[in-house]
């Protein structure tokens, strides 16, 4: 008897399950393939990026290649189109590297150049400072300590990364500009610094011995 009830309540629940899947099949079958479509475009998408940034790899190597071969216009036209048209990592490495054979035939224009990259935020931070840094190193013989301290000054904060060439160059500029305070300064906060690489600390004392004695009170 038992078996008999048993093989009633499988026929049961067969039967409500067609029923729900009479009800119901549309919306599963429709389910499944948003989610065969959904993984089918997620790969898709993978592709074409990785095939894009292959793209580009190829593009940036063979830009490099133009200036290794002292061929900076050709070069530069080509880091800018990568600029321009590649994926986000290589765009902003192409803009850094299109500024720099720039100012190689024309400092001014890498000068601007590296100036846009410095103000543009959707870089990164890193990048700007490193944009400022190398437009700071192009000016560094004709700019005023003025013009140099507000490029400048920003960068040499403690922990940043790139404060002990900002802090070269801004002793260097004043001692150009005749200001020895200020190059004094900056001697001693490198000086001061104990992260401060050895063949810059040496620089910075010989900067230090041609600096006049500070006069006694």
């Amino acid at each position: 008897m038992s078996e008999l009830f048993d093989e009633v309540d499988e026929e049961v629940r067969r039967e409500q399950l067609k029923k729900l899947w009479d009800k119901y099949s549309i919306f599963f079958i429709g389910l499944a393939l948003l989610v065969i479509a959904g993984v089918g475009g997620w790969r898709g998408y993978q592709y074409l990026e990785a095939k894009k940034a292959a793209e580009a790899g190829a593009a940036f190597e063979k830009a490099v290649e133009l200036s290794e071969q002292k061929k900076p216009a050709e070069a530069e036209a080509a880091f800018a189109q990568l600029a321009a048209n590649a994926p986000y990592g290589y765009r902003t490495l192409a803009r850094l590297r299109a500024a720099g054979e720039a100012a190689s035939r024309d400092p001014k224009a890498g000068v601007k150049l590296y100036d846009e990259i410095a103000a543009d935020r959707s870089v990164g931070g890193q990048f700007q400072e490193v944009a400022r840094i190398r437009a700071a190193g192009l000016l560094l013989d004709t700019s005023s300590y003025g013009d140099m301290l507000q490029r400048l000054e920003p960068a040499t904060a403690a922990g940043a990364m790139f404060r002990h060439g900002a802090r070269e160059m801004l002793a260097l500029s004043a001692w150009r500009n005749g200001d020895t305070a200020a190059s004094r300064k900056w001697l001693d906060v490198i000086a001061e610094d104990s992260e401060t690489p050895a063949s810059l600390r040496a620089r910075a004392e010989a900067l230090q011995a041609l600096l006049p004695p500070v006069a006694k009170s």
